[in-house]
């Protein structure tokens, strides 16, 4: 089966929330929550102190406290707070016209200076630009939420067959490339540990693949 790529992790959290949390506001909230927490001056100050892998689990933290220790929810937030853009395209099956999906998201002055603070150097590779691996967020969180929620709600029976029908059947529109499926990977193990060890950190999980990087070419 391929692996899940970032637009269906996005339409896929918005299917599971809608039976996990029929009070859409209740995501919102901490949606606006945690961007707001991205895009305030107090974000930017950590950010000249502190590396980027570090900011990382501070967002993460802010959305575990935030949520009152509910990981589920944290992480689920943390999906849609991480994403740098409000609406993905998809191609319907039929007539292939391109639907433009809404995506949870903030305010546009906010959005904009979330953005802007996101973390970009996760990784020894990540790319020496303004955006770096912005994008990277949202799939490790996304497919973090998708494995420690599909656990909790056994749900994993018949999911992997759905997610390959979706995608075959809506032509989701992303590029993935092996650094998308690695970073998935990444996410999905978080989600898995985190079940027994509520002390695990992102960082735990992104530095393990910088780490089997340089344990290979030493």
């Amino acid at each position: 089966m391929r692996m899940i790529n970032l637009y269906s992790i996005l339409i896929l959290t918005l299917i599971i929330c809608s039976f996990q949390y029929p009070q859409q506001s209740k995501l919102s909230k901490a949606v606006n929550h945690l961007s707001n927490f991205i895009a305030s001056d107090y974000f930017l100050n950590l950010k000249k102190t502190n590396p980027d892998i570090a900011l990382v689990d501070s967002i993460y933290l802010r959305a575990v406290e935030s949520t009152d220790q509910d990981y589920s929810e944290a992480l689920l937030a943390l999906t849609f707070a991480t994403i740098p853009y409000k609406e993905v395209p998809i191609e319907t099956p039929i007539f292939k016209d391109i639907i433009y999906f809404p995506i949870t998201s903030t305010n546009d002055s906010t959005f904009v200076l979330k953005n802007k603070n996101l973390p970009k150097k996760l990784y020894y590779d990540s790319p020496a630009t303004d955006y770096g691996d912005k994008d990277k967020l949202a799939h490790f969180f996304g497919n973090a939420f998708l494995s420690y929620s599909i656990t909790i709600f056994d749900l994993a029976n018949g999911f992997g067959y759905f997610v390959e029908s979706f995608e075959d059947d809506f032509k989701v529109q992303s590029r993935v490339d092996y650094r998308d499926l690695e970073v998935n990977i990444n996410g999905d193990l978080f989600g898995k540990m985190l079940l027994n060890n509520k002390n695990l950190l992102p960082s735990d999980i992104i530095l393990f693949r910088s780490l089997t990087y340089f344990s290979f070419i030493l």
